[in-house]
């Protein structure tokens, strides 16, 4: 098979597995990307997963293209993402040529250094607030405190099976669903 349909295949596949975004795919990504086909290193992953955090999320994206939408039809919500993404792209794409030609400098080194438990960081801080949003029923503070026994149970289940097992991400949030509808059923 020719790299670039198996590029296309193993990106569609990820694509198509991306249940609650980039960082939730990461498990598949490293498994494919960085393990299986070996195009990239795991340093690689995660410097490409910090210089990522600079380009506008699905959230910036999305809105952009129902504000287009909404604002000037098919074509304003083309133009509007198209603008959006643009300035990202061009600032990646640059900094992408010069890690590329300059990556081993010492300097670079040292910033990528200081990139990565930050990335770590504001991921930790984003996992605890969906925690807390989906296990404890409240997003804020001044809301009452209830448990959700049933995400409780769930989660404690497949982060078990997620470190014992090497089963797919597929599986896991296969596995995640049936478990919500099994634990609800049983009035958990």
């Amino acid at each position: 098979m020719s790299e670039i349909l198996d590029l296309i295949i193993t990106f569609l596949l990820i694509g198509v597995s991306a249940f609650g975004g980039g960082y939730a795919v990461m498990p598949l990504i490293q498994k494919y990307v960085v393990t299986g086909h070996q195009w990239i290193t795991m340093i690689e992953l995660v410097d490409i997963t910090s210089i990522s955090q600079m380009t506008p999320g699905p959230i910036m994206t999305c809105l952009a293209t129902f504000v287009g939408l909404k604002v000037a039809g098919f074509w304003g919500g083309i133009l509007a993402t198209f603008a959006v993404v643009l300035p990202s792209f061009f600032l990646v794409w640059i900094l992408s040529v010069v890690f590329e030609k300059h990556g081993n400098l010492k300097f670079i080194q040292n910033i990528l250094k200081g990139l990565r438990p930050t990335i770590i960081g504001m991921i930790f801080v984003a996992a605890v607030g969906l925690i807390k949003a989906s296990m404890f029923g409240n997003v804020f503070p001044w809301e009452s405190f209830k448990l959700d026994w049933v995400a409780i149970i769930s989660f404690l289940i497949v982060l078990g099976l997620s470190l014992k097992t090497k089963w797919d991400v597929v599986i896991m949030v296969g596995l995640g669903g049936a478990l919500g509808l099994i634990l609800t059923f049983l009035q958990l």
